[in-house]
């Protein structure tokens, strides 16, 4: 039976996407319970303790991603509550293994601005600003695959914004985490670097030095504006991870917005300085975005990134070079 209730506990956040929001769902299981603060933690108890319901209670903790917003006080309250702690199968290993894997993620992400042309600089500002989430190193994480039920909800895959991002529905609702936000357009190819696999391409007129660089080969843009359309087709209300509610008509919005940026990332090719030259994802997204600090400057190459390789596929744009790779327009 499909759980019929769920119920929002806003739980802290105050980044640009909103506040967070952890969702109970049938007094059975807590999604996204938010980010390891003790202000969250104190949130998210009021709300349970609002709710009648003790965490003792619960059976669940699912999580939607591994970002720390929405997973970090996951291993927590699983714990506290004797509860399953349990997520989309390409994601789990973030949060089941989280020492590891951040020093994995960490050298990925700086392998991956590098070849998509970030200065030095830039690159070690990212990696040196990232702080540990104060998450245990290791916790059991159950792992759930497109299509499975877990405390009345069914498991949908949503890849884009992560490589495992996972909604979660109801009986009239769908928990879609951060695949669409009220106010603003989740970041695809930075937010999850993984979504940007190493391959090996041997690029026109390269040489023997430069082809045997590895350069992103995956479709993120095209697997979120797969996730896009498919939660259209569904007729369940959209609750998001930030804010309270989001309209269905946001879908079209977002997939509108990534045509018309895609057409700016051509015109970033076609128009930019040096003039119609061959240019990285980094030198796109500087036209696109303009200057770049911190976690955006990660942000901003990966989804430069993501279209150049959808533009790619679609046969628009060309891959010229590799270490750093770059791209020029078909003639």
């Amino acid at each position: 039976m499909a759980a019929a209730s769920v119920s929002r506990i806003a739980v802290g956040g105050d980044g640009p996407e909103g506040g967070n929001s952890a969702y109970l769902v049938a007094d059975r299981a807590v999604v996204d319970p938010g980010p390891p603060t003790e202000r969250a933690w104190q949130e998210l108890h009021t709300g349970l303790k609002r709710a009648g319901v003790a965490p003792a209670s619960l059976e669940y903790v699912l999580v939607t991603h591994w970002h720390a917003d929405h997973a970090g006080l996951a291993p927590r309250l699983a714990e506290a509550a004797d509860a399953t702690l349990a997520m989309g199968a390409g994601d789990a290993a973030l949060v089941a293994d989280y020492a590891r894997e951040r020093e994995r993620r960490l050298e990925r992400d700086a392998a991956v601005m590098r070849r998509c042309g970030v200065p030095t600089a830039a690159v070690d500002s990212v990696i040196n600003g990232d702080s540990v989430s104060p998450m245990p190193d290791e916790t059991p994480v159950e792992r759930l695959a497109d299509g499975d039920r877990v405390a009345g909800l069914e498991v949908v895959a949503t890849p884009g914004h992560t490589l495992g991002h996972t909604a979660f529905a109801g009986d009239d609702f769908l928990l879609v985490g951060d695949a669409v936000l009220p106010t603003v357009t989740p970041n695809v190819g930075g937010s999850d670097t993984r979504t940007l696999r190493e391959d090996r391409h041997k690029p026109r007129a390269a040489s023997a030095t430069n082809a045997d660089e590895s350069v992103v080969d995956r479709d993120p843009l095209g697997a979120f504006r797969g996730t896009l359309e498919r939660l259209a087709d569904r007729p369940e209300r959209l609750l998001p991870g930030h804010g309270a509610t989001v309209e269905r008509g946001r879908i079209a919005e977002m997939l509108e917005h990534h045509r018309e940026r895609s057409q700016r990332v051509l015109a970033a090719l076609e128009d930019g300085e040096p003039a119609a030259a061959a240019k990285t994802p980094w030198a796109v997204a500087r036209q696109l975005f303009g200057d770049l600090e911190g976690i955006h400057v990660k942000f901003g190459a990966g989804e430069a990134t993501a279209h150049l390789q959808a533009l790619e596929r679609e046969g628009l744009v060309e891959r010229v070079a590799d270490g750093p790779v770059q791209y020029e327009l078909v003639r």
